[in-house]
């Protein structure tokens, strides 16, 4: 190789290294920046906890005939969505999850995430597109809705009782703005979480 040529790729390399440290990468324009910042989430939607608590977790807990095994089970079941023994992907439910009192006013919203009920909603939450059951792999999963479940199809239409529930869970966030333990309009039956009927339409 020539020196006029080495000498032209030096002078392009360093061309290159210059264009990128202009990108604003600091001193070593192939290090991480000092600090990284994330930006805070300024809007958007949660679903409501006290719909998962009632009408939700216990479809977890419901034995169900799934067509990929003979026997009944749950979906929080080892094997399935356990979340210790569970190999049913991102789905983790803790099967004694206890209820937590939402009338208590010592159970606040720190206190509620720290129980096991909460990491059960955060991860259905985590499975749903709020406001589209369709996109929603909570949904689509036990339905087969275009996607592979491994435990088979356990809903035996968009009309199932639980598939219902769901459904309208994930149509159903509470208002913009609110967190998780806000009320929602419309989840139930007499309008109390304690009282009323879990609502579908």
């Amino acid at each position: 190789m020539s020196s006029l040529h080495r000498s032209s790729l030096r002078g392009g390399a360093a061309a290159i290294l210059l264009a990128v440290a202009g990108c604003g990468g600091g001193e070593n324009p192939f290090d991480n920046p000092a600090t990284v910042s994330n930006p805070t989430q300024v809007s958007g939607q949660k679903l409501s906890f006290a719909y998962f608590q009632k009408c939700i977790n216990p479809i977890f807990l419901a034995k169900v005939q799934s067509s990929a095994a003979a026997s009944t089970n749950t979906c929080a079941s080892s094997g399935c969505h356990d979340n210790v023994n569970g190999t049913g992907g991102a789905l983790r439910i803790v099967p004694d999850a206890q209820a937590v009192d939402l009338a208590d006013p010592a159970q606040t919203a720190d206190a509620i995430r720290l129980t096991d009920m909460y990491k059960n909603f955060y991860s259905a939450q985590g499975s749903a597109i709020i406001g589209s059951p369709t996109q929603s792999r909570l949904f689509t999963k036990p339905l087969l809705l275009n996607v592979l479940h491994g435990g088979g199809l356990i809903f035996d239409g968009e009309q199932d009782a639980f598939a219902r529930l769901i459904a309208y869970w994930i149509t159903h966030p509470v208002p913009e703005g609110s967190d998780e333990f806000s009320a929602a309009d419309g989840l139930f039956t007499p309008a109390d979480a304690s009282t009323g009927e879990c609502n579908v339409e």
